[in-house]
């Protein structure tokens, strides 16, 4: 066949494939009449089978319920993510992937191949927990093999890395800046087990902001020249202006963001990035702001500082990460606008992943010292907190994701540190909208919610501490309705 006009004759344009529906008669008449080889046509429109349906089966996966299999969880206390308290002894019947039904009485289930009985023993069955500020392809290789390795590598490391997170009771992630939608992909699609992933894509910065890892044969930069590692990757992409903020914006909300990252001011792991830098001017941070507002979500920055804070506050931003240097005034602006905090207890060992001596340990140790005066100020002005980790670097640290949470009891109750890893993180990840690649409810345990679930030997209220140890202390992982633990299976 020579022509477009031949192909269409054989067979109907929607049966050759739906994307040639979408493509329009009309463009398929003009390429016809141009003079491009029929074999370069042919790949085109093949591709674009392959584009959409690609697309159609993302969709699908991370829509679709899992299928009609059961789980009843018989005599559990519940945490449900919002009170201060156990519930009496309960039923819980999971459908799928949602809660059905949540019960004080017995719950009648057929006794079918796909019905799963698990009987708590008076235990706590609770929310899956979440991290709002992890970095999937970050946490593992080291900062070198970041701008070094092979991309194949690394992305085989985030996937074993991402098994360990969810195996730890981690169920979902928001990811804060990294080239995560491969990985999210091949979790929602079965291919890898890990956690729900609401991810930034790549974090956006300026020309010597946090994330440009540039060498200085680097610089000038060229608009038009090659991109840098970085940005090849997507790691993080730099933008010096509101239009090309804009491009920067726009292309991670076509490539499935669901919420922007930028970086409003210094920080610790970039070699060019002072910690008292402010970056994004007000007005790039606006066109941020507007870009990600017109897809119906929102722009969260990283930014220490209080001059970093107030400027990404007044171009519309809605969340600020980590907020260690910030003063009294600025906590109380953040109060008052309604901005969310997520903010995080560093341990100071996060230091050692920066050699002694180093600029970046040095600050590193800045903003450590910050952390009880930003949770003391996010208690006292009754800031919107979030919980995150912001693990960079180091296995290790990851393993004990658990503990890190648990530090937070120095400035909340175990209920308000447990609500916070759940219902209210949740709330922080409402805001995508529908640009959520997950509808439903998350980080609750009540009727209707996705069915996101732990069953912890003992009450995590009381003792807290059980989550430090999760191969030992959680029983049952469930995320989607899927069991990926079961310690209590006969």
């Amino acid at each position: 066949m020579s022509s477009i006009g031949s192909l269409a004759q054989m067979r109907p344009v929607q049966a050759i494939c739906p994307v040639f529906a979408s493509f329009g008669l009309a463009t398929i008449r003009t390429l016809k009449r141009g003079q491009y080889r029929p074999l370069v046509l042919a790949a085109l429109l093949v591709g674009l089978c392959q584009t959409g349906e690609a697309q159609e089966a993302q969709r699908a996966s991370s829509s679709t319920p899992s299928g009609g299999a059961v789980t009843l969880f018989q005599n559990v206390q519940i945490f449900d993510g919002k009170s201060s308290t156990l519930s009496g002894p309960r039923n819980v019947l999971v459908r799928g992937s949602q809660i059905e039904r949540v019960s004080t009485g017995p719950i009648p289930t057929d006794r079918s191949a796909t019905t799963v009985l698990i009987d708590g023993g008076g235990r706590t069955l609770m929310p899956g927990l979440i991290d709002v500020h992890w970095h999937t392809m970050l946490v593992r290789p080291t900062p070198a093999a970041l701008l070094m390795g092979d991309i194949g590598h690394l992305n085989l490391v985030a996937g074993a890395e991402a098994t360990a997170t969810l195996m730890r009771g981690f169920t979902t992630v928001r990811d804060m800046g990294g080239p995560a939608f491969g990985l999210k992909r091949a979790i929602d699609e079965g291919t890898v087990a890990g956690p729900r992933i609401f991810p930034s894509g790549a974090i956006i910065t300026v020309t010597s902001g946090h994330g440009d890892f540039r060498q200085p044969f680097e610089v000038p930069r060229i608009l038009g020249a090659p991109q840098s590692r970085g940005e090849q990757t997507g790691a993080a992409m730099i933008a010096d202006s509101p239009d090309e903020v804009r491009v920067r914006v726009r292309e991670q909300l076509m490539l499935g963001a669901s919420q922007i990252k930028l970086t409003a001011g210094g920080g610790v792991a970039s070699p060019h990035s002072p910690l008292d830098a402010s970056t994004f001017p007000e007005a790039e941070l606006r066109a941020a702001v507007e870009a990600a507002e017109n897809w119906g979500t929102y722009v969260t920055v990283h930014a220490y500082t209080s001059a970093s804070i107030r400027r990404a506050i007044a171009a519309g931003v809605k969340c600020i990460e980590h907020g260690h240097l910030m003063d009294e005034p600025t906590a109380k602006l953040i109060a008052e606008k309604g901005i969310w905090l997520t903010t995080q207890a560093f341990p100071d060992e996060m230091a050692d992943a920066f050699p002694p001596g180093s600029l970046e340990r040095a600050k590193a140790l800045e903003v450590f010292a910050g952390t009880d005066r930003t949770f003391a100020l996010a208690k006292k002005y009754k800031i919107k907190t979030a919980f995150g980790t912001d693990i960079l670097f180091s296995q290790r640290l990851a393993q004990r994701q658990g503990e890190l949470l648990t530090k937070l009891v120095r400035w909340y109750t175990p209920a308000e540190t447990l609500v916070m890893a759940t219902g209210t993180n949740a709330q922080l990840l409402a805001l995508s909208g529908k640009r959520s690649p997950y509808p439903g409810k998350l980080g609750v345990v009540e009727e209707g919610a996705l069915a996101d679930l732990l069953l912890v030997d003992g009450d995590p209220i009381a003792n807290i501490k059980l989550l430090e140890d999760p191969e030992k202390n959680l029983l049952v992982i469930m995320k989607d309705g899927r069991i990926y633990k079961n310690a209590l299976r006969n």
